[in-house]
């Protein structure tokens, strides 16, 4: 029993100097949101876990089910604002749109129009042959696929192997089947 504690004491006293020196070395998590989202509504965001918290820390029915109306209400005022907030943002994006078109600045609209539509897809590179020109053709270029990874994954013994000394298989533990007297040992042990 005093081995069980000492062993708890222990890992704790492990884990808070991992958990210490994380906090100083790396500091907490920074919280990207998005940029569209006012302060307001983080707040209320936050009062909505906040009240979700204690949720989960109330004992009593009453004290539940009345943190559990607040918590309702609140969601839906974080919701709303979330809503309004976007609905904001979009509007204003489409509103830059216009000053774009007016100046005929095609490069400005195309990126305006992708943050409207949050169609965010990496272009696909062009698959090139040896010679750096470019392949359209799918079969051509499966054919290229395989040809660079048989290159790339097939190449010849290297010419200084490196010297790797064997393992010695003898296990001094029995590595068979457990045994009933392995399990009433086990057990004992407990």
């Amino acid at each position: 029993m005093e081995k069980e504690l000492l062993w708890r004491a222990t890992g704790r006293k492990i884990k808070e100097a991992i958990t210490s020196t994380c906090h100083e070395v790396l500091g907490h998590k920074k919280h990207h949101h998005k940029e569209w989202i006012t302060i307001d509504t983080l707040d209320k965001i936050q009062e909505r876990r906040n009240k979700k918290a204690a949720i989960n820390t109330s004992r009593a029915r009453a004290e539940k089910a009345k943190a559990q109306a607040e918590y309702t209400e609140l969601n839906k005022l974080a919701k709303r604002s979330i809503k309004t907030d976007k609905r904001k943002y979009v509007e204003g994006l489409a509103l830059t749109a216009e000053k774009p078109v007016r100046e005929e600045n095609m490069g400005q609209l195309y990126d305006t129009t992708n943050k409207l539509s949050g169609n965010h897809r990496k272009s696909e590179r062009p698959v090139k042959s040896k010679e750096s020109k470019v392949i359209t053709k799918i079969e051509e270029q499966r054919n290229r696929w395989v040809e660079h990874f048989k290159e790339l994954l097939n190449r010849p013994a290297p010419l200084n192997p490196p010297n790797i000394e064997e393992v010695p298989t003898g296990l001094p533990i029995n590595v068979g089947p457990p045994t009933i007297e392995g399990f009433n040992m086990a057990i004992r042990e407990i």
